[in-house]
């Protein structure tokens, strides 16, 4: 699937690795992780198999996006867009939910 950063950091982190320190070895394992799937997944809806990730609807402030799990307290949070070559991940933001 087709993915693109909305944040210059997080692209920068899956470049090439930079500010990678900021976070827990865990985190980033889990960041490139998700990257994989995303990167290998035909369509959003694939996202659902993978129960570990714990892929799902935001709402609230974050209404419209969706989060992947990267560890028991780190989350992905992207937005799915849709054109006419289908759909697009838009990688937004790592946050810490607790």
């Amino acid at each position: 699937m087709r993915f693109r950063f909305a944040d210059k950091k997080l692209q920068a982190l899956y470049t090439d690795e930079t500010g990678a320190e900021q976070y827990e070895p865990g985190v980033v394992r889990g960041f490139f992780r998700v990257m994989a799937i995303i990167q290998s997944a035909p369509d959003s809806r694939d996202f659902y198999m993978f129960k570990s990730l714990h892929y799902e609807k935001l709402s609230g402030d974050r209404a419209g996006q969706y989060s992947f799990r990267l560890n028991r307290q780190w989350r992905l949070i992207v937005r799915i867009e849709r054109d006419d070559e289908g759909q697009e991940v838009v990688i937004i933001a790592i946050v810490d939910y607790h």
